[in-house]
């Protein structure tokens, strides 16, 4: 670790969650100055991260995916159920990532895991300069930006990503617009075994409080759980004792994967949203949930983030390759091009989905029963979803893409 505050590093990475992680080593790996700023607080809240195949290829980029991948599960199936009680309610749909040539649509890892797995590359990672304080502010200049940290020192960058969560410092000292709202809902969060296997299939009930999904974990008889329902009634499940909880949990998953027994932290998750117009300002790129926050559902949250560090990654690097300052307004444009689709499209997904389930209005209901069949029915339909998915064939970062 080192403190130089005689150096203007081309790039500071503000925040060293998973998110900040793979920015500053994407960045660094390119033979850029780099620093990460931020204190490597714990994180065990029983939640895990299913990374989509785009992600595993950035992080096998990265050299951080072997670390990463003992500890993960594939999710080979994916399966819908609607349990929502709807008059228009379809069977069960099950989409196979084989379906688009993948042995796996993505892996599931505990976010403690993948985290810890990333300071350890970080740490052995050339032209990275790891900071462990917290930044106190920025104030933007002319030629770079100093960033004040809470010991007193300061460290300047002629770009600053913003990757400090979803209460960024960084984004409301910017004065950007922000657009925020709240959910009727939390999420219930921990990881349970159970008696029957999983058999790498990733399964999400719909219901009228939110999605009920649980995500394999490896070992065959371990899942992740990621419950969204009404904010009293996630209460409630929050008081119960393990053995209640695992028989409640249980009883939703219509005893599916046989008795549940909670094996893993459990986390209280208050359901929100919140996204900015543009994730720039002056020498400020946002990524991760200081520029986009969305319900856990889907799979889409982490992943449109890493999106975020890729993209702003091949951004940096193509200033570097011209001589151009990465700060630049022109280059925090070409940053913010390059993801309003993707984030506006993720965002709004998520958001319609999950409005969908909490109202009783039959055309609504009709539409979402129908969307499903035509899925289940439709091959090319179906095929193009999934490939989307996982990965936007459109703008998608150099490091995430396919091999040719």
């Amino acid at each position: 670790m080192s403190e130089d505050t005689n150096t203007i590093f081309d790039v500071a990475v503000i925040g060293a969650g998973a998110a900040g992680l793979t920015a500053a080593l994407a960045i660094a790996r390119e033979g850029i100055p780099t620093a990460l700023v931020g204190r490597h607080a714990p994180v065990a809240d029983g939640r895990t991260v299913a990374l989509l195949d785009g992600s595993v290829r950035f992080l096998e980029a990265l050299g951080a995916w072997g670390a990463v991948a003992p500890h993960a599960s594939p999710l080979c199936t994916l399966q819908i159920v609607d349990d929502t009680g709807s008059l228009f309610r379809p069977p069960p749909v099950r989409f196979q990532a084989a379906e688009i040539g993948l042995d796996a649509f993505g892996w599931n890892v505990e976010s403690a895991r993948l985290v810890e797995s990333l300071r350890a590359r970080a740490r052995a990672q050339d032209n990275l300069t790891l900071i462990e304080a917290d930044a106190a502010g920025s104030t933007a200049g002319e030629a770079a930006a100093r960033i004040a940290l809470a010991g007193g020192s300061a460290v300047e960058a002629r770009l600053v990503v913003g990757a400090d969560g979803a209460r960024s410092p960084l984004r409301a000292a910017s004065g950007l617009p922000v657009r925020d709202w709240t959910y009727p809902q939390s999420a219930i969060t921990t990881i349970l075994a159970h008696d029957r296997p999983h058999r790498d299939v990733s399964t999400e009930f719909h219901t009228r409080s939110g999605p009920f999904t649980l995500v394999p974990l490896p070992g065959g008889h371990r899942s992740s759980l990621v419950w969204v329902t009404g904010e009293g009634a996630a209460r409630r499940l929050a008081a119960l004792d393990d053995a209640a909880l695992g028989q409640a949990v249980e009883r939703q998953a219509r005893a599916m994967l046989g008795a549940m027994r909670v094996d893993g932290p459990r986390g209280l998750v208050p359901m929100r949203g919140l996204a900015v117009a543009r994730p720039v300002a002056q020498r400020l790129a946002l990524i991760g949930e200081a520029a986009h926050v969305f319900p856990p559902i889907g799979a889409q949250g982490l992943n449109l983030g890493l999106r975020d560090a890729a993209t702003l990654r091949d951004v940096v690097l193509g200033t570097a390759r011209d001589g151009r300052d990465p700060g630049s307004r022109p280059a925090l444009d070409a940053y913010a091009r390059a993801r309003r689709v993707d984030t506006a499209a993720r965002t709004t997904a998520v958001d319609l989905l999950n409005r969908s389930l909490l109202t009783d209005l039959m055309p609504v209901d009709a539409l979402r029963g129908v969307g499903l069949l035509a899925m289940a029915q439709l091959g090319p339909l179906r095929r193009l979803v999934m490939r989307e998915g996982v990965l936007p064939r459109l703008g998608a970062p150099e490091l995430m893409r396919p091999a040719r």
